[in-house]
């Protein structure tokens, strides 16, 4: 929240509660900040994009390998500069997370005492390495997809891909596991600002492990059941992981509120 929310609120409301009003303009402020911080990241991306290319296309040349023949094609005039804008926002993303992580979370937390800033940094840094963690992952795994798939390929037959289909079949993958890993700052965030308890969180484990394995099952680009394991296994441990940790937090909580009861007979 501005300095200048602040002081609106604290007119219009003594207890600090911000108008709906001002929830818009605080969100588009930090909407605004977010997206000026992924453009910047963006501009580094654009530098970045030729290696990027090529570690993208690397699989490509195992079907070469094969004894196969593989090439990207680009469809349109334009679609090879198109195509290097979305790599650029990809990477922007990813260069500029710590930074739209800790506007969206600033949004969610507003006023924050000096404690609670040092607790919000600790979530933000966290959420930017678990969200680069994700898309580590899914790198890991794109090149194997390739391969595998590609192996069903005819002999006489070429892979002409469209390199706009095949980009964007890495970055939706690669971005759906960095969100993913997402799940843990989310779920303790939401248990420190006292709305979710962790005893809620563990009575719905067996719901967070489904929804882990049906997420592996439509984001897994390979065909097997065991890759599907290998993704949804850290998603299910980061859950039980944010289980534990907003447990640990409730006892601190309820210690306490235990004390102060205590002091106040």
């Amino acid at each position: 929240m501005s300095a200048k929310a602040r002081a609106r609120s604290r007119k219009k409301d003594p207890e600090g509660r911000m108008p709906l009003g001002d929830h818009l303009r605080e969100l588009r402020r930090r909407i605004m900040w977010a997206a000026l911080g992924i453009i910047v990241g963006a501009v580094a991306g654009w530098l970045l994009y030729n290696p990027l290319l090529g570690a993208m296309t690397a699989p490509l040349e195992v079907i070469t390998e094969r004894g196969g023949e593989a090439a990207l094609n680009f469809g349109t005039v334009g679609s090879a500069f198109d195509l290097k804008i979305q790599v650029s926002i990809f990477l922007g993303l990813f260069i500029a997370s710590p930074w739209w992580i800790g506007q969206l979370w600033m949004f969610v937390t507003p006023g924050l005492t000096r404690m609670e800033r040092v607790y919000s940094l600790s979530f933000i840094l966290s959420g930017a390495i678990l969200f680069v963690a994700g898309g580590a992952m899914a790198w890991w795994i794109l090149p194997h997809a390739v391969e595998m798939l590609t192996s069903f390929t005819p002999t006489m037959a070429l892979n002409l891909m469209d390199a706009r289909t095949y980009f964007s079949f890495f970055m939706r993958v690669i971005l759906a596991f960095g969100c993913a890993f997402l799940l843990p700052v989310i779920m303790v965030g939401l248990n420190f600002l006292g709305v979710v308890s962790g005893r809620t969180y563990l009575k719905a484990w067996r719901w967070a492990v489904l929804g882990a394995f049906l997420f592996a099952a439509f984001a897994n680009p390979l065909p097997d059941a065991w890759s599907m394991i290998a993704m949804a296994t850290p998603i299910c441990a980061l859950y039980f992981g944010a289980v534990g940790i907003s447990f640990l937090r409730d006892r601190r909580v309820a210690k306490r509120r235990a004390a102060d009861a205590a002091s106040d007979l």
